[in-house]
């Protein structure tokens, strides 16, 4: 699945390609996310024209709303929403725990009450693998505990028990459809801001022989610091064979920083979020478009920049 092309001589950085069933992605790579088969105020034909390699969707959403049925009768994620290049689904994990009102956590999965409707659902290890299968997603993530912010090391070793547990049943029902080759699956490590849950979390995800390695659990409202710290606990013991996704990672300087560790994958909702209230990531920095100051600014948003804003229009008009 990946092929480690360079190493950078002074740090950790490292370039890569990742074969897919939908074509190769060279890395690090940026993945722009598309919770509900969609990335937010922008078509694919925008995608397509900023060279997006790969987009994100979530499999708790699309389960919910269009649901399975549907979008096995369109003939798949990829035909139903018009992308023609490789695509990650989450397992939705996240969201069951941060959208949902629990009604039972144990180490068989979670029923949850859906965000839309109330109905109660369930998924298992194998219920998320089942529903990545009709997705036909080229990554796919399995079903993970992720610990909140702050947690006493109790509940955070409890966390990488049962996402050691979920892992297993996972990647055995991964290959007992017999998906592998035709869909990749990651292992993700958890285990809080402790670095003895992080190093045992790592150690027993990658006994388990993933196509992949994600660090879960961050940017959940810690520390920027002490988020990089808990990559620096992990990232000596992942694979340099596999590719590495930091989860959840996207302001600027961080990706820097993160590619500097030796991180290929990243992923977040920040450019369409900041984008929606009026900021712009630029060369010169973060601008908030909507401040006075840009009112009679007839100036590119950035001088730096050939997209068809920056070409066409002016920091007063935006």
């Amino acid at each position: 699945m990946f092929q480690l092309i360079k190493k950078d001589a002074k740090t950790n950085a490292r370039r890569g390609v990742l074969h897919t069933a939908h074509g190769e992605i060279q890395s690090p790579f940026f993945m722009p996310v598309g919770t509900n088969a969609t990335v937010k105020t922008l078509t694919n034909e925008d995608l397509l024209e900023l060279d997006s390699p790969i987009v994100l969707s979530n499999t708790y959403h699309l389960f919910l709303r269009p649901g399975m049925e549907v979008i096995a009768k369109a003939g798949g994620l990829h035909k139903f929403m018009s992308w023609p290049r490789p695509i990650l689904t989450d397992s939705g994990g996240y969201q069951v725990f941060s959208l949902s009102k629990l009604r039972e956590l144990n180490d068989d999965g979670v029923f949850f009450q859906s965000h839309i409707d109330g109905s109660t659902q369930f998924f298992s290890p194998e219920k998320v693998i089942e529903i990545e299968e009709v997705l036909g997603s080229d990554m796919i993530m399995p079903l993970d505990e992720c610990a909140p912010y702050p947690c006493e090391q109790t509940e955070a070793e409890t966390s990488v028990k049962r996402t050691t547990l979920w892992a297993q049943r996972s990647w055995k029902y991964f290959l007992a459809r017999k998906m592998q080759g035709k869909q990749h699956l990651f292992g993700i490590v958890q285990g809080a801001t402790y670095k003895d849950l992080r190093e045992r979390s790592a150690r027993e995800i990658i006994g388990i022989g993933f196509d992949g390695y994600a660090v879960g659990g961050v940017s959940v409202g810690e520390p920027v610091e002490v988020m990089f710290e808990t990559l620096d606990w992990v990232m000596p013991l992942l694979p340099q064979d596999r590719p590495r996704y930091f989860m959840g990672i996207g302001m600027p300087d961080q990706i820097v920083r993160a590619v500097a560790e030796g991180i290929d994958m990243f992923d977040t909702c920040v450019p369409t979020r900041y984008g929606r209230n009026g900021s712009a990531f630029t060369s010169a920095g973060r601008k908030v478009i909507r401040n006075a100051q840009y009112a009679t600014d007839f100036t590119p948003l950035d001088d730096q920049c050939a997209c068809a804003v920056c070409r066409k229009y002016t920091r007063a008009y935006i």
